[in-house]
């Protein structure tokens, strides 16, 4: 069932490279007027920080769960930029909102009010059921803005002393690369050469209801923040009970719940949140990534008024948090998410996915995981995940290793059955030849 590579061919000719003594337009002239992928990746390595190391494809167009290199070689895209275009790359309904915003207006900073950012604010908490929403851009701000009200609440609420409230966090957990997140990670390759850290972080073991427990006894305890299933750890599941359980710790020593939507929210587990699982409402709900659909970054916080109104004016915000691009965008990614029924699609598909996973050779493959369409394999400690991925990428499928012998397998939700099925061919043959 595997398909034939398709040529692309509308891939916007319009780089040109300047030099640096005359700024003279020069045309680069390979690969039809375009540069090579190896061009984009020596330019990008020459200019660029080296902070990441990307798979070796250069990629110029997408298409609802597909995308294209600068050779027109088409692929299955299994990594959804960590989950963002949940709604499949350059969704119509999704671009129609920015196209038709940006003409009216973009931004006006939180000094003045707008008149979409209002509908969006309605739109958004009565979808999830919370009093408030605080606007931000990226998930790490969501997860920043989060740690910020916690802190507030347990001084005005909980009664903590000045400059003594704490944050516990599970191990493991990945929710950005800033000096408070950094703080909390347990992932050397995060935090070290970065000190000294946020004081006041504390870890206690992923899916440790005990540990947590612990730890929360503690009355400077304001907040346990925690990913219902953590994405960047490998896609770990946590065992049935353990968000109720949270709940009920939570709730036991008025401490601050605090769920990480930004990977597992918005149908990517087969539920619009993964905490719907075990129906269990957090008191700080997280959300990023697929808010826009992958086409800018919009993340939000929402939470009731007793947490939410401790923040006063002047004590946070956000130039571009709340912009009316943003605001539009978002509105229509969550409505793309419910009307084409998203949520549902991933559940179905996930158990089809995990059960042709689990037809792979246990010598090669170890464990398979996930729920929904957020999902992972093991590979044996014989082979590396990194040369697997390249090896996917080229028999048509891009996926990201992670930790070394993990392999994050996360399509957009629109992917159909059939689709599906041709990515399982995909994996199925590469995995039968590795040797």
């Amino acid at each position: 069932m595997l398909r034939t590579t398709t040529r692309l061919t509308n891939c916007t000719p319009t780089l040109v490279l300047r030099t640096k003594t005359t700024s003279q337009a020069v045309p680069n002239i390979s690969n039809n007027g375009l540069p090579t992928s190896q061009q984009i990746f020596d330019r990008e390595d020459k200019y660029g920080a080296h902070n990441y190391h990307p798979l070796p494809v250069a990629l110029c167009k997408g298409k609802g769960v597909y995308v294209w290199d600068m050779e027109g070689r088409k692929y299955y895209d299994f990594l959804s930029a960590y989950s963002a275009v949940n709604q499949g790359h350059c969704h119509p309904k999704i671009l129609d909102a920015l196209k038709d915003q940006c003409e009216i207006l973009t931004l006006t900073s939180r000094a003045f009010y707008s008149d979409v950012l209002g509908e969006y604010e309605e739109y958004i908490t009565r979808l999830f059921g919370y009093d408030k929403v605080l606007p931000m851009n990226t998930g790490v701000e969501g997860g920043e803005t989060a740690c910020k009200l916690a802190r507030k609440w347990g001084y005005k609420k909980k009664g903590i002393a000045n400059n003594q409230a704490k944050i516990v966090f599970a191990a493991g957990n990945f929710w950005g690369r800033t000096m408070s997140a950094i703080s909390s990670s347990t992932d050397p390759t995060s935090y070290e050469g970065f000190g000294p850290y946020m004081p006041g972080f504390l870890t206690v073991p992923y899916n440790d209801l005990s540990a947590l427990e612990e730890a929360v006894k503690d009355p400077t305890v304001c907040a346990f923040m925690v990913e219902p299933i953590q994405g960047e750890a490998g896609v770990v599941v946590p065992h049935d009970g353990y968000l109720t359980g949270i709940r009920e710790i939570c709730s036991k020593y008025n401490v601050l719940f605090i769920a990480d939507e930004v990977q597992t929210g918005l149908g990517r587990t087969g539920k619009r949140l993964a905490c719907d699982h075990e129906n269990v409402r957090p008191d700080i709900l997280v959300l990023g990534k697929a808010l826009s659909g992958g086409v800018l970054p919009v993340s939000a916080v929402l939470a009731d008024d007793e947490i939410m109104l401790c923040i006063k004016p002047g004590e946070h915000g956000s130039t571009y948090g709340g912009n009316p691009l943003g605001c539009r965008v978002a509105m229509a990614a969550l409505e793309v998410l419910e009307e084409e029924r998203l949520a549902e699609n991933a559940e179905e598909l996930g158990i089809y996915f995990r059960s042709e996973l689990q037809k792979l050779p246990s010598d090669k493959v170890k464990l398979v995981r996930g729920k929904g369409l957020l999902n992972a394999i093991v590979i044996s400690s014989e082979y590396d995940a990194w040369d697997v991925c390249v090896r996917l990428k080229e028999n048509g499928l891009l996926a990201k290793p992670t930790h070394g012998d993990i392999i994050r397998l996360a399509p957009p939700l629109t992917i159909t059955k059939f689709q599906l099925e041709e990515a399982c061919d995909i994996i199925a043959k590469t995995i039968s030849e590795m040797s």
